[in-house]
């Protein structure tokens, strides 16, 4: 279903990447952390969201150790967070592996959280928008950062009516943490 029609109810897919991990020696991916900045900005990722009005339904979040704790430091932010799923497809994913994550969500789910890792987030962007608001489209196709967020909305009955050109992605933004 084309985001244009107005078919089905519009839910909006929020994807944020990570926030910055460490890179200790001896740890495997799966397994690093957070760098310090990585703590400054996943709380100012969660209170952008809060403030934007996104707060989600339901969180698909990586197994990573980074992205579980960019779910934690953010939804930390918020006077309850939604149910959270920890799902392994996301860790090292690619756009069908994310896609087949979204479709599973529930219909009831409206606002969806996706947290995860590049380069698959900002493929699975790009693969998604048909358009975007003023210059949306073209920051994620420059960069998408650690801790970034993009905010997609379309309209569909179900999650999986949610495919490739199907999305408006309608807000970018970059929250950082400030230094203490």
């Amino acid at each position: 279903m084309k985001a244009s029609s107005g078919t089905g109810p519009l839910r909006r897919l929020v994807v944020l990447r990570h926030a910055k991990s460490a890179w200790p020696e001896g740890v495997t991916d799966h397994e690093r952390p957070l760098a310090p900045r990585g703590r400054r900005d996943a709380p100012a990722a969660g209170r952008a969201l809060a403030e934007a009005d996104c707060l989600p339904d339901l969180t698909l979040c990586s197994t990573a150790v980074r992205a579980r704790q960019t779910w934690e430091l953010a939804s930390a932010q918020w006077g309850t967070p939604p149910p959270v799923r920890f799902d392994p497809r996301l860790y090292a994913a690619d756009v069908p592996d994310l896609l087949e994550a979204v479709h599973d969500a529930p219909a009831e789910v409206g606002t969806l959280l996706l947290i995860g890792h590049n380069p698959g987030l900002t493929d699975l962007v790009l693969a998604l928008a048909r358009q975007g608001l003023d210059d949306t489209l073209e920051r994620v196709t420059t960069k998408f950062p650690t801790a970034a967020i993009a905010v997609l909305a379309a309209h569909g009955a179900t999650w999986d009516a949610l495919a490739p050109g199907t999305a408006l992605l309608t807000k970018v933004t970059v929250p950082r943490g400030k230094k203490t």
